[in-house]
């Protein structure tokens, strides 16, 4: 998550695709509701089906077919889990961001796009850099395995 948007601009890259991080949280579009005891949110693609049968069809060039069994949808619809407000996540990932610049020894993004070198690291090493031997009793909201 933010250790993904820390690699992709030391990658070089000037912008990160968020839309996905943001599905669940309040300013998101689509039904909250409960489920056996949880709180998860409805997302849709502007590809999907039900998208394309409110207008989207158009998008995919699909617009003036007469019979809704005729689309061939793109994307889908889905539960995710209920976030909270969007400024949770993005102070997470502002401070993912940060410990990552930590990491790599740069004050600023530009630094980290053209400073930072890019290690290799085996199977097993992965697995010793994560939290191992033990039962997590208190998730953290920017960790997920």
């Amino acid at each position: 998550y933010s250790g993904d948007i820390v690699k992709a601009l030391a990658g070089g890259a000037h912008s990160v695709m968020m839309g996905s991080m943001f599905a669940g949280t309040d300013e998101s579009p689509g039904e909250t509701f409960l489920l056996e005891g949880r709180r998860f949110k409805t997302v849709r693609g502007m590809g999907s089906l039900s998208a394309m049968e409110e207008g989207s069809a158009d998008r995919y060039f699909q617009d003036g077919k007469a019979e809704n069994r005729k689309l061939v949808p793109e994307g889908i619809e889905a539960r995710v889990p209920y976030k909270g407000p969007v400024s949770d996540t993005i102070y997470q990932l502002i401070g993912g961001l940060r410990s990552g610049m930590g990491y790599c020894g740069v004050g600023s993004i530009e630094e980290l796009r053209t400073r930072t070198r890019f290690n290799r690291v085996t199977t097993g090493g992965l697995r010793e850099s994560h939290p191992h031997d033990v039962t997590i009793t208190r998730e953290a909201p920017n960790y997920h395995l």
